[in-house]
C-alpha cells in the first residue's frame, strides 16, 4: 500500500474538532426541542376533525418524511431567499432538523395518544378535569412514555444528520473536517477521527437516554 498515515496534523487540530462536535450536539439538542414542540402540535392537528387544521399538519408531515433530507436544508438555505429571507447557516440547519425531526416524531406521537384508551380520558373528564388538563395531565406524560425511545432514535438522527449542514456552509463536526481535510489532504486521518467523535456522542447519548429512563419509568 503506498498511501502513508499521517496522524499529527489531526491531532493538532482535535481541539477544534471536538468543539465542532459540541456546535453539532448543540443543534441537534435545539432541533429535538423545537421538533417535539412541533410535533405535538402536528400530532394533535392530525387528529383533529377540523380540515383546515388537520390538512396543514398534514401536508408538513409528509413532505418531511418522504422529500430528502438535504432537500429540506436548501429550502431554508436557498428556497428562502427567493422570498428575501436569508439565514444564516446556524439556524438554516436548526430549522431543516427541526422541520424533519416534527414531521417524524408527529407520527410517533399521533400512535402514542391512539395507544392511550378513551376510557381514561373519560374517566379524568368524570372527575371535573377540563380537556387541557386530561391533556397535559393524563394523556401527554403516557404519550412521552411510549415514544420516549423513539425519540431517542431521532436525536441520535439528529446528530448524525446535522452532517449535511457542511453542504450550506455550517462548519459543524463534518464542515470543519472537511476544512482542515482539504487545506492538509489528509482526508482518511481527518475523518476517521471525525467518525470516532460522532460514535462517541451517540454512545453517549444513548447512555445518558438508558440511564433517564430507569430513573423516570421505573414504575
Amino acid at each position: 500500500m503506498d498511501y502513508n498515515f499521517h496522524w499529527r496534523p489531526v491531532f493538532n487540530k482535535l481541539p477544534e474538532l471536538l468543539s465542532a462536535g459540541l456546535t453539532t450536539l448543540e443543534v441537534a439538542t435545539l432541533s429535538m426541542i423545537i421538533g417535539i414542540v412541533c410535533g405535538l402540535l402536528l400530532a394533535i392537528a392530525r387528529m383533529s376533525d377540523n380540515k383546515l387544521i388537520r390538512w396543514p399538519a398534514t401536508v408538513w408531515v409528509e413532505l418531511a418524511r418522504n422529500t430528502p433530507a438535504l432537500f429540506q436544508l436548501f429550502f431554508f438555505g436557498f428556497g428562502l431567499g427567493a422570498f428575501s429571507i436569508h439565514l444564516s447557516p446556524y439556524f438554516i440547519v436548526v430549522a431543516g432538523l427541526a422541520f424533519n425531526n416534527a414531521g417524524y416524531l408527529a407520527e410517533n406521537f399521533r400512535g402514542g395518544f391512539q395507544a392511550v384508551p378513551d376510557t381514561q380520558i373519560r374517566a379524568a373528564r368524570s372527575l371535573g378535569m377540563t380537556s387541557t388538563q386530561t391533556y397535559i395531565r393524563i394523556v401527554i406524560p403516557q404519550v412521552l412514555r411510549i415514544v420516549y425511545h423513539p425519540m431517542t432514535n431521532q436525536m441520535v438522527w439528529a446528530v448524525l444528520m446535522s452532517s449535511l449542514g457542511m453542504m450550506v456552509g455550517f462548519r459543524e463536526l463534518s464542515g470543519e473536517t472537511q476544512f482542515f481535510a482539504s487545506k492538509t489532504y489528509r482526508m482518511f486521518e481527518y475523518f476517521a477521527v471525525a467518525a470516532l467523535i460522532y460514535y462517541a456522542i451517540v454512545k453517549v447519548i444513548l447512555g445518558g437516554a438508558k440511564l433517564a429512563s430507569f430513573r423516570l419509568f421505573r414504575y
